[in-house]
């Protein structure tokens, strides 16, 4: 089962635990108004790459990877599960530490045939990264074009699973900044028992290039950057209120 890739990374180190081989995946379902990468959004293009092959390319470098391994991302990767499957299955032959960096979009609950194989990828999963985008459903629609119940419906599944959770949220001034929205995210988090860690990236302009390149018009013009500073408050407002949920689940629990 080949994969459609639009390209690989050979030492990323923002894309979970340690130095990673990254692999970018064609194709996604969502159209976020911050994307850096709009030339991943159609399926069935990049190249052709079996898993067999993306795994000689790790082993190449594999001394680099000793604390890292392998993070498949995207586009949405898991637009491409079977490919998935196939190439974590050889990852964990080999002792490899596997992600998913995911947006979350593709998951329907109901969807028999597709969760007997989400099942089996999360056996072989060590770590997801979820991109949770806006916690209102509105706001979500408009920022990506997609509503965000599949995504929270993700989260609860992996925490059902136990499957190790890193979310990210990126902050975009004016439109993912609410105060209101960080302290909803925080409560629903701190419910998720296998929450890792907490990322809140600031949304930069980096990928507006590629969007006049392609002739496409930037949705996010004159919106400026979101400082360090920033992101680290939003940070600080989410994690307030999560351990404020955690200690209510702690009280509970001891009731």
């Amino acid at each position: 089962m080949d994969g459609y890739i639009h390209s690989t990374e050979s030492f990323g180190t923002v894309d979970g635990p340690g130095v990673r081989f990254v692999v970018f995946c064609q194709g996604c379902p969502m159209r976020c108004k911050y994307c850096h990468n709009p030339d991943t959004w159609e399926p069935g293009k990049g190249t052709r790459m079996s898993p067999e092959a993306l795994i000689r390319e790790y082993m190449r470098n594999k001394a680099f990877y000793s604390r890292g391994g392998i993070t498949v991302t995207g586009g949405e990767p898991l637009l491409q599960i079977d490919f998935l499957l196939e190439l974590f299955a050889l990852a964990k032959e080999k002792g490899i530490h596997t992600c998913i960096d995911t947006s979350g979009a593709t998951y329907r609950e109901g969807e028999s045939a597709y969760n007997e194989k989400l099942e089996r990828l999360m056996a072989l999963t060590d770590l997801v990264m979820l991109d949770i985008k806006h916690i209102d459903d509105l706001a979500h629609r408009e920022l990506t074009g997609q509503p965000n119940s599949g995504v929270l419906a993700f989260a609860k599944y992996l925490e059902s699973r136990n499957v190790p959770l890193w979310v990210r949220h990126v902050l975009v001034p004016g439109i993912t900044d609410d105060e209101g929205a960080l302290e909803r995210l925080g409560s629903f988090i701190g419910g998720l028992r296998n929450l890792k860690a907490l990322d809140v990236l600031p949304y930069h302009t980096m990928g507006q290039s590629k969007y006049e390149s392609l002739g496409i018009p930037y949705p996010l013009e004159g919106v400026e950057p979101a400082t360090k500073e920033q992101a680290t408050r939003a940070r600080e407002i989410i994690l307030r209120r999560l351990r404020e949920e955690r200690a209510k689940l702690t009280r509970k629990s001891r009731e």
